[in-house]
């Protein structure tokens, strides 16, 4: 049932002028990275080097109001592979739990399943964090819950704990990566939680048999004490990942078949595991040097396609998750000249433009002329319907459903809008939605962690004028916030904002402002 639910997920359209145009697709996702913290996006307020990012840019399109669809990691994971808003599922609020379960179902289409169709090889490379089937038995839950926050002090496992995690750690993990359109998987679930080990394909490479040390708990370090490998260190975990982007680019130059790498770091999120040849690299303390880690790493990716003689014919894009973390020390980087988040208000996990407005970046030397800047409205949601697009492929209703194509304004037409209208929304659920340059949240304060609201319970913006959302606007214009609202209402009931035919969301979505402690 599965294998029919994909195959009618997608279908070719026999007469596109395009459908003999595959180039390579490499998708460099970095983690907390944010808007402000690319020099090209911050050039009066941003004191990081990033020369590699930069060059990217001036060598292709830069966007400049680009979103993904939350404040945090997986439910903006969610939507940029599947096309499809992350509140239609259950994840509502927050991120999928440690031992989570998948939010993307087998019978759902993803950016590798969807290129697969045009006979691509598909590699996720990196942090997932978007649940698994991990095999822990009910009986056993206590051996995998131990350790809490913090790990102040070493724990030594038991015999039993070894027990459980030798059963769990030699069997497949269900649901990952290659369960839902990737051929190869090489990562780390989330890099701060266990299992700490690397995970190839639906298995760990090794099995854990001690808790991690104390050591790696250290200030915005690892987070969750848990099963870890003997010995396990956080820095190398960057560096591999780089390695392993390099060698599948290496490998693939030499195949007449195309290829799509979704390379999705684990940096420079937390833990601020910054190796030796960087540290005090930018004079502004450990994430800035992270975040100049991740930029060389950028430009090692994506020279490795230069030489294998590849460049041209490839597509990178570069964006983020989300945008900084302010538990990182924002305060004192701001007191050295440095703003991760711009001109913009908030961070990681609000509602406000800090949180989700996001570096995003493409480069395709065939097609795209260089030193490009695109100021209209897109989605990370957006690449589903893009890249199907570039393919002369059509997606069925019950795919990509809030995804829209930009490749026309790839191909230099930017007159017209991509779209019109978007979603993005904390940590804790609470939505923005977008119409032209207006954005109405129906709700008070950032919806995260960054403080500060009025006693109005909507909030509505003029970001033409306004970019900082300085100027709660709702009060003065009642008839924008009720046809706003209305139109987001439709959206949320039909199941989908790309036009087709109405779909089932998974859950009764949430509707706001809700009292506290609602959700």
């Amino acid at each position: 049932m599965t294998l029919c639910l994909l195959a009618l997920s997608v279908w070719c359209r026999a007469d596109s002028q395009e459908s003999g145009k595959r180039p390579n697709i490499v998708i460099v996702y970095a983690d907390d990275l944010g808007f402000g913290d690319v020099q090209c996006y911050n050039e009066q307020r941003g004191m990081i080097p990033t020369p590699n990012i930069d060059a990217l840019a001036a060598a292709g399109m830069r966007f400049t109001d680009a979103h993904s669809s939350s404040g945090v990691c997986s439910p903006s994971r969610y939507t940029l592979l599947t096309g499809r808003y992350h509140w239609r599922t259950r994840l509502q609020r927050g991120i999928v739990g440690l031992w989570g379960k998948p939010v993307i179902h087998s019978d759902r289409l993803t950016l590798g399943g969807l290129v697969r169709k045009r006979d691509y090889r598909t590699f996720c490379i990196g942090k997932w964090h978007l649940g698994w089937n991990w095999p822990i038995d009910s009986t056993e839950n206590s051996y995998f819950q131990t350790g809490g926050y913090g790990g102040k002090k070493d724990i030594v496992a038991s015999a039993s704990h070894r027990s459980a995690w030798a059963r769990v750690f030699s069997q497949a993990i269900p649901g990952g990566p290659t369960a839902v359109g990737f051929d190869e998987y090489f990562g780390v679930d989330v890099p701060n939680w266990p299992p700490y080990c690397f995970i190839e394909g639906d298995r760990t490479l090794g099995i854990p048999t001690e808790f991690a040390a104390a050591k790696l708990f250290a200030k915005n370090q690892a987070s969750v004490q848990g099963p870890a490998l003997a010995e396990w260190t956080l820095e190398p975990i960057l560096p591999e990942l780089g390695k392993r982007a390099v060698e599948v680019i290496e490998r693939e130059a030499k195949s007449d078949d195309p290829f799509l790498i979704y390379l999705s770091l684990t940096s420079p999120h937390t833990p601020l595991s910054v190796n030796e040849s960087w540290k005090g690299k930018s004079g502004l303390g450990l994430y800035a040097d992270f975040v100049m880690e991740t930029d060389a790493l950028v430009g090692r990716v994506i020279g490795s396609l230069a030489e294998q003689g590849i460049a041209n014919e490839t597509l990178v894009l570069f964006t983020s998750d989300n945008g900084c973390a302010p538990y990182i020390g924002v305060e004192a980087l701001e007191r050295k000249g440095h703003y991760p988040s711009g001109p913009l208000r908030g961070y990681k996990s609000d509602v406000w433009e800090g949180g989700h407005r996001i570096p995003f970046i493409v480069r395709w030397p065939e097609v795209i002329s260089p030193g490009n800047v695109y100021r209209g409205l897109i989605h990370q949601a957006d690449l589903m319907a893009t890249f199907a697009d570039i393919l002369g492929l059509q997606l069925a209703p019950n795919s990509g459903e809030d995804s829209f194509s930009f490749y026309s304004v790839l191909k230099g037409d930017e007159q017209g809008a991509v779209r019109e209208h978007s979603v993005s929304c904390s940590i804790q659920g609470l939505p923005s939605f977008r119409s032209g340059l207006w954005k109405y949240i129906p709700g008070q304060g950032s919806g995260g962690w960054t403080k500060g609201e009025d006693a109005s319970k909507i909030q509505l913006y003029d970001l033409s004028s306004d970019l900082s959302e300085t100027r709660n606007l709702a009060a003065e214009n009642p008839e924008r916030v009720a046809s706003m609202a209305s139109l987001f209402e439709t959206i949320i009931n039909d199941g989908r904002s790309r036009p087709g035919p109405k779909q089932l969301n998974e859950v009764d979505v949430v509707r706001f402002p809700v009292e506290k402690n609602r959700l």
